[in-house]
């Protein structure tokens, strides 16, 4: 042992400490995750001949089959040899101006999904900090601004939807029969992540002092929106640089290198994309320089827009917008939509919206041709669009809704829990906004759970917080409280009721989660407005069933001209409990009823209200 410590000592301090720190910080890696990475490259090489070899189609000429290509932002030669060769990741963002996404968001993402089936890694990119600024392309006037509680209604809502979107893509790529890849992996993603995290100064010295404001000025958007329009804010003028900045933070951590947009995005593409060689090129540590070979170039592409009949684009703007939201647009109507399609664009419509191979396309063309009037085509398209957005399930019931047998059998449908059975997924997750008076906010956490329809009961919340199973969204007390535009989660605790109060966004908006997918967005009104509306929320005070019942048969008796013993009145709430199948109160032999006293009283507030005021 001596000659070690000897050695040992002849070593300087710090470069021991050093030693030791890079022994006990490295990251350990498992041999189980390296064979796999090492299987899905050796994957991938065997793909890339076969795609060379021909016996294997490139997912570029399926793309460009189905009708998704129009835009260019690359040489498709480079850009189909650097998917054949990389495993390339592909994005396609959208910004939560609404509450709900519609039919035209859903076309850029169709491609997104294909590559994903043949094993490119996909990201769905939420624009929580872009959404702030707002995308000036194709408007001349600037969009309004966008409250706090207003975009985390909005960021909430089409998380949740996308997440729906995700659910229904993996249930379709088995039903399709595409294989499933461990290398393909796929994110839901909100830019707030990084872009409330960057600094002015990163910003400016990584991408503004490189960039120059004359290509910039030659924009379409921006020359119109000043010549035509309300002009143009700083913001506006530099939001595609912080959509690059965003490919460049997928470039630089996921691998992503391929942008997907409608066909009004293009310039806001071409401008992220110089943008990302921009930032890449100013990089200064030597170690962190990123390869810049044909290989490795951003690049990216736009769909056709999606129009109504009237040719104007889809959009909440222009008033004409077909939602995913089946509280906005039902599934029935969506089904309808999609069946009111002319036979001239059916065939176009099956290619874009749905993942049928061509062939089977075409045997759907030829039935819909031999008779046009059963509408084949139409009820195939709408049938596959709503197992993509709402569920099989769902589609299932519209399609037998419209009275509808598909070739004499009924379509392959992944059953799915029912709603009685309590587990919510996100199809069949009930509606998520909803109104309460502005008094549930000195309930306690459990009681405000029951209140939402989040707690079976009282005390099922109880059980819920005291099991830290439900969640409010922001994080008060951090460095930076409730970041708008970002979905942040801080369990709930057996706090005081007043608590519950600093988690309200703009004094009048509280998000709740229960699970996964069960979500409330509480809109609080005035307790006046409540009261007017007659509505009442599960646990309000006073109005029990029994409470409810009882009223309601003392007032028909004032209306008939009778009066009521206790008794006679006790056996009538029985009876009407069991009437509406309510057995607790029925066989409940200690009901307690309202005294004398309080009866004259109820009925003398009736009578005061019902006369006029002067």
């Amino acid at each position: 042992m001596a000659p070690r410590i000897a050695a040992s000592r002849s070593i300087p301090r710090c470069a021991a400490q050093l030693s030791w720190c890079e022994v006990h910080k490295s990251r350990g890696i498992a041999t189980s995750y390296l064979k796999k990475v090492a299987e899905g490259e050796a994957r991938w090489e065997k793909r890339a001949e076969r795609i060379q070899n021909g016996e294997e189609r490139h997912v570029w000429d399926v793309l460009d089959e189905r009708g998704y290509i129009k835009d260019i932002a690359g040489t498709p030669d480079k850009i189909k040899e650097v998917m054949r060769i990389k495993r390339i990741g592909a994005y396609v963002g959208v910004d939560p101006t609404a509450d709900s996404l519609h039919i035209g968001h859903l076309l850029p993402f169709m491609p997104l999904f294909w590559l994903w089936f043949h094993g490119y890694p996909a990201v769905t990119l939420l624009g929580g900090a872009t959404a702030r600024i707002g995308d000036p392309t194709g408007r001349l006037q600037s969009r309004e601004n966008i409250s706090n509680s207003e975009i985390s209604k909005n960021v909430t809502k089409i998380h949740f939807q996308l997440t729906r979107l995700w659910r229904n893509v993996v249930t379709l790529r088995e039903k399709y029969g595409y294989e499933k890849d461990w290398a393909a992996k796929r994110h839901l993603l909100n830019n707030n992540m990084w872009l409330q995290g960057l600094t002015v100064y990163d910003f400016t010295k990584r991408l503004a002092r490189q960039t120059r404001i004359g290509p910039m000025l030659t924009r379409d958007t921006v020359k119109r929106k000043m010549t035509e329009g309300d002009g143009m804010s700083l913001g506006e003028f530099m939001y595609p640089l912080f959509q690059g900045w965003d490919f460049w933070h997928m470039y630089n951590k996921l691998g992503v290198q391929m942008q997907i947009g409608g066909s009004d995005q293009y310039g806001n593409i071409v401008a992220g994309i110089d943008a990302l060689k921009v930032i890449r090129e100013s990089e200064e540590a030597p170690y962190a320089r990123m390869p810049t070979e044909w290989q490795h170039e951003p690049v990216g592409f736009t769909v056709p827009l999606l129009l109504d009949s009237a040719g104007v684009k889809f959009g909440k703007s222009a008033g004409n917008a077909v939602w995913l939201d089946e509280f906005k647009t039902s599934a029935f109507e969506l089904y309808g939509y999609f069946m009111r399609r002319s036979d001239d664009e059916v065939e176009k419509l099956l290619r874009l919206f749905t993942f049928m191979p061509m062939a089977k396309i075409q045997e759907v063309m030829t039935m819909h041709q031999a008779d046009p009037s059963k509408r084949v085509a139409q009820h195939t398209l709408a049938f596959e669009v709503i197992s993509l957005v709402h569920g099989s399930q769902k589609a299932l019931q519209e399609a037998q809704q419209h009275q509808f047998r598909f070739g004499g059998e009924l379509p392959h449908v992944v059953n799915e829990p029912s709603e009685d059975s309590g587990i919510v997924t996100p199809n069949n997750a009930p509606r998520s906004d909803i109104r309460l008076p502005k008094s549930v906010m000195a309930l306690s956490p459990a009681k405000l759970l029951y209140a939402t329809g989040l707690a079976s009961s009282n005390s099922d919340g109880q059980r819920l917080v005291a099991q830290q199973g439900a969640y409010v969204a922001a994080q008060p007390g951090q460095s930076r409280g409730l970041v708008p535009g970002n979905l942040a989660w801080t369990p709930m605790k057996m706090w005081f009721p007043d608590e519950t109060a600093k988690y309200l966004i703009d004094d009048k908006i509280l998000i709740l989660r229960k699970g996964k997918h069960n979500v409330r967005i509480v809109e609080l009104v005035s307790d006046e407005e409540w009261e007017a509306s007659g509505q009442i929320y599960p646990g309000q005070p006073f109005t029990g069933m029994v409470r409810r019942i009882t009223e309601q048969l003392q007032k028909e008796a004032e209306e008939n001209g009778q009066t009521l013993t206790p008794n006679q009145l006790k056996k009538m709430v029985e009876a009407k409990a069991r009437e509406q199948g309510n057995l607790t109160v029925a066989n409940n032999p200690d009901i307690e009823l309202p005294s004398k006293r309080e009866v004259r009283q109820r009925t003398k507030e009736r009578k005061d209200k019902s006369k006029p005021q002067w």
